[in-house]
């Protein structure tokens, strides 16, 4: 299938998803959205791919979600936006869900939407002049697409408020000393990395790897979706609070 954003190749049994707009820093538009969902979809019935790199443009992984996308802001009914509103939650549910082991490559600035999306992903490996980002709060949003219970599994609840709340950027040592990144690397060879690690990955018994992989996430996220099953409908309360309001138009200036 021909995708506008997303392309995908296959060395033997490892993939590599890119997403690149050639622009706007590489932000989540509606359409990217929705391909980087529909790959995930496909991958749960390949059964020769047992690793997958997903990476961003070679300048930024991204910069969160596009607010300039017309089609984030198209007037819809009340069904139909809730709808919009969640896909990004299945997005990355999605990439969570898919059977093969997944590794995120990052250069440049992951930011808001491209943190939560690297959170869902198995390991990520960060180019060692990059830097991770989470602003929702700044401007009087909340953590959404399901990454708040994913980034208190991984850094534990403490770290997680002060990278949430702060909305403080991380650099590359302080993510992999809480547990955030798994590898770094020089810039620009995050994708050798991380396809060094998908490698040694798939060379193991694939069924077997399929089913730990399972096993560790029905453990570990076990009450992911109960804490966080009404995101985006929070989002759509807070982002009304005047004083959401305000700091979005300072933010702004």
């Amino acid at each position: 299938m021909d995708y506008s954003n997303v392309t995908v190749t296959h060395d033997g049994p490892v993939a590599t998803v890119t997403f690149d707009r050639k622009g706007s820093l590489n932000a989540f538009d509606q359409t990217t959205i929705l391909e980087l969902t529909d790959v995930a979809r496909r991958f749960q019935d390949d059964l020769e791919t047992q690793a997958v790199v997903l990476s961003g443009a070679p300048n930024a992984f991204s910069a969160g979600i596009d607010l300039k996308d017309p089609e984030t802001w198209a007037e819809l009914d009340d069904v139909a936006l809730r709808d919009r509103s969640y896909r990004g939650v299945r997005l990355c549910q999605a990439w969570e869900d898919m059977p093969q082991i997944t590794v995120t490559a990052m250069e440049g600035l992951v930011v808001g939407a491209g943190c939560a999306i690297a959170l869902a992903c198995d390991w990520r490996v960060l180019a060692n002049d990059a830097y991770l980002y989470v602003p929702e709060v700044k401007i009087g949003l909340n953590l959404q697409w399901g990454a708040l219970p994913r980034l208190v599994t991984l850094v534990g609840p403490a770290r997680a408020k002060r990278i949430t709340l702060l909305c403080e950027k991380m650099g590359p040592d302080m993510a992999l000393d809480w547990g955030l990144v798994d590898e770094l690397s020089e810039p620009g060879k995050s994708v050798a990395v991380a396809t060094d690690l998908a490698t040694r990955a798939a060379a193991m018994p694939p069924a077997t790897t399929r089913m730990v992989k399972e096993a560790v996430n029905a453990t570990a996220n076990a009450l992911h979706r109960a804490t966080s099953f009404a995101d985006a409908d929070q989002s759509a309360l807070t982002r009304t609070y005047q004083a959401a309001v305000e700091a979005r138009e300072n933010f702004s200036k």
